[in-house]
This record gives C-alpha cells, sequence and structure tokens, in this order.
C-alpha cells in the first residue's frame, strides 16, 4: 500500500506484477460516521453528543484521525474530571486537532480590535452570501499559529467546486482584510495567509479550471516531468510569455472583484459587523446560534445555513 503511487518505479507496474490497483478514498461522512461509532463503543457518551454533526465536521478525516479525535476528546474529560465525554469535549478536541492548541498571548487592546473585525469580517462575508459553506464557529482566542479562527462545516464532502462557490470563497476569505478597511481605516499583515489562499484559488481557476473568459475553457497547468524522480519533480510552463501575462492579469482581476465584493457587503451591514467584533470582544467566541441572533437583531438577511444544530 502507498499513498504516493506516482513515485514508484514504473518497471513496478508493467504486465504480471502488480496487475490490479485497489484505490481507497477517504471516507465519506456516511463513513467516518460508522468509524466514530466504532471507536467510541468503549467511551461514556453525554447524551448531549452527536455523531451526525462530529461526522460532518470532520470532512477529508481517515480512521486513524477519527480515532484520535476521540482520544483527545476522552483526554479532556478525564482532566475535568466528568464522567462522560461531552459535545464541548468533542468540539475542543477538533479545534485542537484543526487549529492547534490554545496559546497564552497577551494581545494590546488595539490587537484585540483588530482581530475581532478581521474574524468578524470572515463571518459575516460568509452569512450573506450564497453558495458558502455553513459559518459553526468564530473565536479571537489564538490557536497555533492564528490569532482568531471563523469555523466552516460543508453540508456535504465535495468533490466538485461550481464556478460561484469558488467566487464566494475568495470572497469570505478577503472579508478580514475587507473588514480592517472598512471598520478600522488601516490594513494590518493579518491577512497574510487568507491573501495566499485567494491567489492560489484564483490562480487555478484561470490557469487550470477554464474559469477565464478571455482565456476560454483551456487548461496552462504546468505539466510535471513524468521521468523525475520525486526529488527531482520539475514542472515546465507549454505557454507563452504574453500568455503568462494574460494570466496573471485575470487573476489580479478575479481577486480585486473578490476584494471590491467583500467591501459592499461589509459597508452595507457595517451596524451587523460591528455587533459580531463587540460580542467577540465580550465573549472570545461566538457559535452558530449567537450569530443567527445578531444577524436577526441587526435585520442582517442571511443567504445561507449557519449549522446543523443550535
Amino acid at each position: 500500500a502507498t499513498n504516493r503511487p506516482d513515485g514508484l518505479d514504473k518497471a513496478l507496474l508493467r504486465p504480471g506484477r502488480f496487475d490490479r490497483q485497489v484505490t481507497v478514498e477517504r471516507p465519506d461522512w456516511n463513513g467516518r460516521l460508522a468509524i466514530l461509532k466504532i471507536h467510541s463503543r468503549d467511551v461514556p457518551m453525554a447524551k448531549d453528543v452527536d455523531l451526525i454533526t462530529i461526522a460532518r465536521a470532520t470532512p477529508g478525516m481517515v480512521g486513524a484521525d477519527l480515532a484520535n479525535l476521540i482520544n483527545e476528546a476522552a483526554l479532556l474529560a478525564a482532566r475535568r474530571n466528568l464522567d462522560s465525554v461531552t459535545q464541548n469535549c468533542f468540539d475542543e478536541a477538533l479545534d485542537k486537532i484543526l487549529i492547534g492548541a490554545e496559546r497564552p498571548l497577551i494581545l494590546t487592546e488595539e490587537d484585540l480590535n483588530v482581530v475581532a473585525y478581521h474574524e468578524g469580517g470572515h463571518a459575516l462575508t460568509g452569512l450573506l452570501q450564497e453558495n458558502v459553506d455553513p459559518v459553526t464557529k468564530v473565536t479571537i482566542v489564538p490557536r497555533g499559529q492564528a490569532l482568531g479562527v471563523t469555523q466552516y462545516s460543508p453540508l456535504d464532502d465535495r468533490y466538485n467546486y461550481s464556478k460561484d462557490y469558488l467566487e464566494a470563497q475568495l470572497v469570505t476569505a478577503l472579508g478580514g482584510r475587507a473588514a480592517e478597511e472598512v471598520a478600522i481605516g488601516h490594513i494590518t499583515t493579518g491577512a497574510e495567509n487568507d491573501l495566499q489562499r485567494v491567489t492560489a484559488i484564483a490562480r487555478q481557476m484561470v490557469a487550470r479550471w477554464g474559469m477565464s473568459e478571455r482565456l476560454g475553457t483551456i487548461s496552462f497547468s504546468e505539466r510535471e516531468d513524468p521521468f523525475a524522480g520525486t526529488a527531482l519533480a520539475s514542472s515546465s510552463r507549454e505557454y507563452s510569455e504574453k500568455t503568462a501575462t494574460i494570466i496573471d492579469e485575470e487573476v489580479d482581476r478575479i481577486v480585486k472583484w473578490a476584494y471590491n465584493r467583500a467591501v459592499g457587503l461589509l459597508s452595507e451591514h457595517r451596524s451587523t459587523l460591528d455587533r459580531i467584533a463587540r460580542t467577540l470582544r465580550l465573549h472570545e467566541t461566538i457559535d452558530a446560534r449567537q450569530l443567527r441572533e445578531i444577524m436577526v437583531e441587526t435585520g442582517a438577511i442571511e443567504a445561507a445555513p449557519l449549522a446543523y444544530r443550535g
């Protein structure tokens, strides 16, 4: 068994040696639910534990990941002297695995305000758009390398991504930077990872998935040398400098459109953004139910579902 079939010597795959190749995909949410049930059989569970919600919130995880999740949740329950593992234990264990452990970090009032608006911008742009994954939680508690996090849970496992979905992802990812500009009046370095992700998605849309009207339905992705080993793998570009310039211009156009869209949404719903930021400053973490209440109280209309429960 191997996770890198592309790294195998071609001679091994000749007829008469390995004639049959079986691909084992990562489990879908039904598969993850079955795995969770198996690993949790001997673990005392509180009545509020919802394995369906956990299964849906763990796309991409395999059996070993899910077993680790249950172990982490059980350890949290033991440290708190609980008789059973609660849903909160699972939520915190999943945060630790996906984002990192909480870290003690004393931020200035100015930094706290920036982080609160930044994460609020991510959450609100997600709530105001269709074709996005539901927002499940927003926090300004530092974890891992992040000063704050906005979490989303896909309604279903995705195998294809529509252009509308990708564009909404760009707007949401730029919501943090846009919120800084709209609410604070200046931008910070906090959007570094967001900008990297946005640039990567936009470039894939243009050069790989044929989502640029200017370039048409042509893929310009670079091809790896099939005869080079993993360590020596190289890629070649099979298009002209003129085409490369057009690709760059299209990436720039898409990113600018997404940023302007984010700024427009947040400017139009400034009162809701302010309310989310204030609530984050007060409570540090907001769940889906609290976000729904803020949307209703400020008159904002959600365009996407918030969560499975709550």
